[in-house]
């Protein structure tokens, strides 16, 4: 949708402020619904009760000004529990069509709640809410790298992981984004901000029910 991005206008010249955690939990978890039918793989239960994503939205919240959840309409349960770990939620339509309609969701309602002088976050977080071992700390790190560059992803043993901080000057750009993609076109027009981290959580997600007691 670049013609809505181009439509809005971003001060981007504001100086670093506090970052804004995104939690992207719309997806339909199609491999795990069919190695078990019927479940949800973000409401599944880790081995300490807590629900995957709300594990996930936890670390988001301990690290950011506040956190919004990307979600479908139709994710009533989901909804109350991230509304009840103190996330803000935002729905994509019902003609969202993967990660990337989900990333420009999220960067279009950043950008309206941009015009308001009382907001004043620099740089957004992004998670995935499959990937429920990723620690606060981590995100700490990742956010305060924004202050320095424009994305920062953390690297686990030389891979790249999640979540991946975004400056506001690119919200634009996420916000043009559609289909099943993500944004892997913005970060490769921009150099990535490589953070080594002691942390396996940035690699760890759940796409069965066995992956719910593994942390690596």
């Amino acid at each position: 949708m670049p013609s809505f991005a181009s439509s809005l206008t971003l001060d981007t010249s504001a100086a670093p402020g506090p970052c804004v955690g995104v939690l992207l939990a719309a997806g339909h978890g199609r491999r795990y619904a069919a190695i078990a039918p019927g479940q949800d793989k973000l409401l599944a239960l880790l081995d300490d009760g807590t629900p995957v994503a709300v594990a996930c939205a936890r670390a988001l919240r301990q690290a950011t000004a506040r956190t919004i959840a990307v979600l479908r309409a139709d994710q009533t349960a989901l909804r109350a529990l991230l509304e009840s770990a103190g996330c803000d939620i935002v729905l994509v339509s019902a003609e969202a069509n993967g990660m990337g309609d989900s990333l420009a969701t999220a960067a279009r309602h950043l950008m309206r709640e941009a015009q308001s002088p009382n907001l004043t976050e620099s740089a957004c977080l992004i998670a995935l809410a499959d990937m429920p071992w990723l620690r606060a700390d981590t995100c700490l790190r990742v956010a305060a790298a924004t202050s320095q560059h424009r994305i920062v992803a953390p690297t686990w043993q030389g891979r790249r992981g999640h979540p991946v901080a975004f400056a506001r000057a690119l919200w634009p750009e996420l916000a043009a984004l559609s289909g099943d993609v993500g944004a892997r076109s913005v970060l490769m027009r921009h150099p990535v901000h490589e953070l080594a981290v002691d942390d396996p959580g940035v690699l760890a997600d759940v796409d069965a029910p066995r992956d719910l007691n593994s942390k690596s």
